[in-house]
């Protein structure tokens, strides 16, 4: 009966990663609790195909990939191995989802990777490309982070008033306990004493 089921799940694995493999990468099963790795290298892929989740192990070098969409490597929590050299990575504003990315995942992968274009930036390894290597990338601000700036340009305002106004009334309130014991000491004085007498 074991036999069968071991038998069973060893027919199964191949189309489980069938479906989960993109159509020109080639596959190959880890073991069940460790995921998938995913050969896509020497492909002439120009972009990405969807990948499994489960992906451990990536190839994807020596194709014709010049950038990686925002968010495409998002999902794949359990990447160990990430393979990225001799593609034609084309280092404008677009590519830096892959530069962050990789900043994070493995600083040695993304040493590996050098522009292609465009013809000012060619060689240049894609870790050192600053701000002004890729010009004003404003388009890609996601639009919450431009709700954010004027949220916060709104409560710092919003702070300042506030303490402007908390320094006028300490200072009226001031003003005020003045007027209030000076009103005092004049009211006692105008007040006639009198006397007992026994």
């Amino acid at each position: 009966m074991e036999l069968l089921a071991v038998l069973g799940c060893a027919l199964l694995l191949p189309t489980v990663l069938g479906e989960d493999c993109p159509s020109p990468c080639s596959c190959w099963s880890l073991g069940e609790p460790w995921g998938t790795g995913v050969d896509c290298s020497s492909r002439g892929l120009r972009a990405l195909p969807a990948l499994p989740r489960l992906t451990r192990i990536l190839h994807l070098h020596n194709n014709s990939l010049a950038s990686i969409p925002a968010g495409a490597l998002d999902g794949l929590g359990h990447l160990q191995e990430l393979r990225l050299w001799d593609n034609p990575w084309h280092c404008d504003c677009h590519i830096l989802y892959l530069k962050l990315w990789l900043q994070d995942f493995s600083a040695p992968a993304l040493a590996r990777l050098r522009c292609a274009g465009p013809a000012p930036l060619r060689m240049k390894a894609l870790g050192h490309l600053t701000g002004n290597d890729l010009g004003v990338c404003t388009r890609l601000l996601p639009t919450k982070c431009l709700q954010f700036f004027w949220r916060d340009l709104i409560l710092i305002a919003g702070a300042v008033i506030t303490l402007l106004l908390v320094a006028w009334a300490l200072k009226f309130s001031k003003k005020l306990v003045c007027q209030l014991r000076l009103g005092s000491r004049r009211l006692r004085r105008s007040i006639p004493k009198t006397h007992k007498v026994l």
